[in-house]
């Protein structure tokens, strides 16, 4: 039943600029299409790239340039910001393997923001390098996000 939703399109569409938000938009009515049991992260290639082969019924084009998005939060980037979904990913990974060993947040202590402390990470080898992006812990499930909590 779900095969339907791998399946490649036999149409072909033109290539032409696409915008962020209709890329958005796209990945949020297809997101919809998908059964329970099959996450969004489908959608995203080894390489973070947006798989648009599954998005063009949606956006009737291919855009001229790629997409990237986090597998881990889902969240979108355009080509020049892709270095963050990777570290987004790579962070996020590294944050849960920590709470599951330490059984508590690697935040930096007392910071009512809860920012990510890196130090933590790299003291049990869950990161070897950091990345030039400060991220905080989410309220929902220990997610990781760049946007600094009011």
């Amino acid at each position: 039943m779900w095969k339907k939703f791998f399946q490649k399109s036999n149409k072909i569409y033109p290539t032409k600029p696409i915008s962020y938000d209709e890329v958005k938009d796209a990945l949020r009515r297809y997101s919809k299409t998908l059964p329970d049991n099959i996450p969004l992260r489908v959608i995203v290639n080894d390489d973070n790239k947006v798989n648009f082969e599954l998005l063009t019924p949606f956006l009737k084009a291919l855009p001229e340039k790629d997409f990237y998005m986090s597998k881990e939060t889902y969240e979108l980037f355009e080509e020049e910001d892709k270095h963050i979904a990777f570290a987004i990913d790579h962070v996020q990974k590294a944050v849960d393997q920590y709470v599951a060993q330490k059984k508590e947040l690697h935040v930096i202590d007392h910071d009512p923001y809860q920012k990510v402390n890196y130090y933590k990470l790299e003291q049990l080898n869950l990161i070897t390098d950091r990345p030039n992006v400060d991220f905080y812990i989410t309220s929902e499930e220990y997610l990781i996000t760049r946007k600094k909590p009011q």
